[in-house]
């Protein structure tokens, strides 16, 4: 077999290979999560431009994924046109994987890392980021906690599936749910999600809104099934359980769907490392009242698009939800401003573009790792 050195490495290396792809994105993690959610709207955009390949659990717009074992194998070659190929990756297991591709059996690939995160890593992740090629971080504030860093790259939203309903108060009927408006929270039941400062408000504004009902999309995992239950117990003391439902889980082609039938999104976290669904509730024409925390102070025009309160302010959360839905042609003009921003700032095209700059520069030969250490 003919082999050609890596001049970075020194290591000899196979020569290339037209069926080895560019650009190998892991996503070792059977449910489908918010870093899923992230991973496969990139996927989405990725795979038109690049020999692009997933690696593990499904994502309903990826390729049919390989397994690890497999994509090791086909990381055995370098691409026909590159150096090496990338592998792309975003959580803690998938890192250790592709580490051990690199430097254990000496596969000629480099490692980018996505970080969300807007606190200091605990020790271990913090040892596994240190050995990445290249650092992406998706907010200034995330940057700052991170090695290695290579660019910032916010996240975009794909304004092609999450799309405003052509008849919202329709789009909510069609749920199936009582009222003509819906106000929902989207995301895991948990107490760091702020799930009980939405079931609190909702419990206070709900009796005073008639024509309102809200919802709850998502799970709680086992550990928070004491959490949600003592929700649902409070929910019926304030006799609202036709009024505030608990859907669960949705599958991921059908949150479209559920989005743009929703009249106000609300986001009340405690923390959040960045937080999509505001931007795909703004895309779907659906205004948004969000706690301070993740990118939701710079995507929501404040008193025009929706309103951002301090985190875990029930009170504030409360009044500006009130404020919203006290008049709904109020919340129509905040939807459709919300979708032009969202078309015009957020769009999934300039978060690909940015992990192609750094991809690109990867290639070229820039090292991050030296730069940062110099």
């Amino acid at each position: 077999m003919n082999h050609s050195k890596d001049h970075a490495s020194g290591v000899e290396i196979p020569k290339g290979s037209d069926q080895t792809p560019e650009v190998f994105v892991t996503n070792f993690h059977r449910r489908f999560t918010g870093v899923s959610a992230t991973a496969n709207a990139v996927v989405s955009g990725q795979k038109s431009r690049l020999n692009l390949c997933l690696v593990g659990d499904p994502l309903p717009d990826a390729p049919e994924p390989l397994s690890y074992q497999k994509a090791l194998r086909s990381s055995y070659q370098r691409p026909a046109n590159r150096p090496f190929s990338i592998w792309h990756v975003r959580r803690n297991m998938e890192m250790s994987a592709a580490i051990f591709a690199r430097d254990v059996l000496r596969l000629p690939i480099r490692i980018v890392f996505t970080s969300a995160a807007i606190r200091r890593h605990s020790a271990f992740p913090r040892a596994l980021i240190s050995r990445m090629d290249a650092v992406v971080a998706t907010t200034e504030t995330a940057g700052s906690f991170v090695p290695n860093l290579a660019s910032v790259v916010p996240h975009g939203v794909d304004t092609q599936k999450f799309t405003p309903a052509d008849d919202r108060i329709a789009a909510w009927q069609a749920t199936g749910l009582p009222g003509k408006h819906g106000i929902g929270i989207v995301g895991r039941v948990r107490a760091e999600k702020g799930t009980d400062l939405f079931v609190e408000s909702m419990c206070e504004l709900l009796p005073q809104n008639p024509d309102f009902t809200a919802v709850v999309i998502g799970r709680a995992k086992p550990e928070d099934s004491t959490f949600e239950k003592a929700l649902n117990a409070k929910i019926d003391a304030c006799g609202l359980t036709d009024r505030i439902v608990f859907v669960g889980e949705v599958p991921s082609h059908e949150l479209p769907t559920w989005m743009r039938s929703l009249s106000l999104l609300v986001a009340p976290a405690r923390y959040e490392g960045y937080g999509m669904t505001p931007l795909e509730a703004l895309s779907s024409g659906v205004p948004v009242v969000a706690a301070d925390t993740g990118v939701y102070a710079s995507v929501i025009e404040e008193g025009v698009t929706g309103h951002v309160v301090p985190i875990g302010d029930r009170a504030g959360l409360q009044q500006a939800i009130q404020a919203m839905i006290q008049d709904p042609s109020k919340l129509e003009t905040a939807g459709q401003l919300g979708r032009t921003f969202a078309m015009n700032s957020l769009s999934l095209n300039n978060e690909v573009d940015g992990y192609q700059q750094v991809y690109d520069r990867l290639w070229e030969g820039e090292s991050f790792r030296a730069r940062r250490a110099a």
